[in-house]
């Protein structure tokens, strides 16, 4: 019970819990009033980076969102053209992860991670199409027991600074494996082959445990 209420946080949120904390401080001595709202700031970054452990299906029949938030894609298109994969058809989905979602990102299935690959780029809102390209942006390649490729695509927003990438190529993952996050604000695609979508566009979705395609 106490660890739902008070989740374990992300090592990339201790300094920013640090900074608030003494902002707090500060603002304390200077009213009451400011030193409430440092107080509400300092509860938001500890609920922003916080990182609960989630239930997994460890089931390779299907696959699990990579992230909390809003599905706001579910369709048919190329694959990255950064990874060569212009020519090849997937379907993507789309989860837009607001500055009140957690960011830490999972993987949707179990598989060998082929191939890491980061794009520098701009700060657009993430739920805008040319986001996935403009943006600044990191991509994990993963090969599946199945031998299909599924890819899922960390993309910086208007207002994340930071892609985190806690994944090394060649690696072993298991379904629901962290794989890195997105600091405030952000979005995650994931391109897969060979499954059938299980959601539709304004759904919400749990990192890890929302079922989003099935083969």
């Amino acid at each position: 019970m106490f660890s739902k209420i008070f989740p374990k946080i992300h090592a990339e949120g201790y300094k920013f819990l640090v900074i608030s904390g003494i902002i707090t401080i500060v603002f304390y001595s200077l009213s009451d009033f400011l030193g409430l709202i440092g107080l509400v700031l300092t509860v938001w970054v500890y609920y922003f980076f916080r990182d609960p452990d989630r239930v997994i299906i460890e089931n390779d029949n299907y696959l699990v969102s990579p992230a909390d938030g809003e599905i706001i894609k579910v369709e048919e298109v190329n694959g990255p053209k950064e990874l060569g994969l212009e020519n090849k058809k997937f379907k993507k989905i789309s989860v837009f992860m607001n500055v009140f979602d957690c960011h830490v990102n999972r993987s949707p299935c179990s598989g060998k991670l082929e191939e890491i690959l980061y794009k520098p780029g701009k700060f657009l809102n993430a739920s805008l199409d040319k986001a996935s390209e403009d943006n600044e942006r990191n991509y994990y390649k993963i090969k599946d027991i199945n031998n299909d490729d599924v890819i899922v695509v960390q993309i910086a927003g208007l207002i994340a600074r930071r892609i985190v990438c806690e994944s090394n190529k060649s690696q072993d993952l298991k379904q629901g494996d962290r794989i890195g996050m997105i600091r405030f604000g952000s979005r995650a695609d994931i391109y897969y082959e060979n499954y059938e979508p299980l959601v539709k566009v304004g759904q919400r979705a749990i990192s890890g445990e929302t079922l989003l395609a099935k083969k």
